[in-house]
């Protein structure tokens, strides 16, 4: 049965769904979702990974600033290399066995990351709609960081959006994301909260600023060459079409119907893809 779990890191709470035990298991599968979702994102998959192997341990996360998980101190922005330092200090109290990593979006890129400085750490990585971390020219470098900065003006000065209810809020997610109501609605559901007018998502706010730096072409290419597990990129046929060509990266490669949250539409075909490569390592 999926239970609900937290984990103590150095500075913040963090917040899990679990299928099965550590100590039954030779296999931990930790799940990492995209941004502005949560760890109801693999609800269905991990259901349906359940199904086919009750025995292995699935975990699914909410990542800070996300979820049920706490919220970092207020002049923290979540820039992604601090995710990785996060889920480094969470795999050391999880699970000793070994790990097989799935991320969505925001969570294939700190998983592909991850898998390249730690390779003992990870046995296999599976990015859906991702491929590894994101990159631009350097020629944007000054214009990103002057973006940045101003988002971040831009939210302090807004007061947080209300809705009239919870279906109000599902809807508009399912028009946003392309999936239907019934898909999104777990994860609208863990990431929202009853307000004084209606109801407000959860996260923190400060998750919607945008970026101030990203890496060069080069850089991401050097992290994407140095994952030497077993690898697997799932894409959606309506998917982000900046990933539709993915060359420059050691990963099978394989297309589902759907589009960004691909596992939202296929979580039956996204749990067969996970075991065939449990059963590769």
């Amino acid at each position: 049965m999926l239970r609900e779990s937290r984990c103590q890191l150095a500075d913040i709470s963090i917040a899990t769904t679990e299928f099965g035990s550590v100590s039954d298991s030779d296999y931990s599968i930790v799940y990492l979702h995209g941004w502005l979702d949560n760890a109801a994102s693999f609800t269905t998959t991990m259901h349906a990974v359940h199904q086919l192997n009750p025995k292995l341990h699935q975990c699914a996360v909410d990542l800070p600033g996300h979820g049920l998980s706490s919220h970092k101190e207020a002049g923290n922005y979540y820039p992604f290399h601090d995710y990785i330092d996060d889920l480094h200090q969470f795999l050391a109290i999880l699970s000793p066995n070994k790990l097989l990593l799935v991320g969505h979006s925001l969570g294939a890129l700190i998983a592909s990351c991850y898998s390249a400085a730690f390779p003992e750490q990870v046995a296999a990585l599976i990015q859906i709609e991702g491929n590894g971390p994101l990159a631009e020219s350097s020629e944007y470098s000054l214009s990103r960081l002057r973006g940045g900065i101003t988002s971040r003006r831009r939210i302090r000065s807004k007061p947080a959006r209300q809705f009239s209810s919870l279906n109000e809020m599902i809807a508009r997610r399912a028009e946003l994301n392309h999936v239907s109501a019934e898909q999104i609605a777990p994860i609208v559901q863990r990431g929202s909260q009853p307000a004084e007018h209606g109801w407000q998502l959860r996260h923190d706010r400060k998750l919607q600023s945008d970026s101030l730096y990203r890496m060069s072409p080069a850089h991401a290419d050097e992290i994407r060459q140095h994952i030497v597990c077993p690898q697997l990129v799932i894409l959606g046929s309506n998917g982000y079409p900046s990933l539709q060509q993915v060359s420059d990266t050691l990963a099978d490669v394989v297309v589902l119907d759907g589009g960004h949250h691909c596992h939202l539409e296929q979580p039956e075909q996204v749990a067969l893809e996970i075991l065939a490569l449990v059963n590769k390592i």
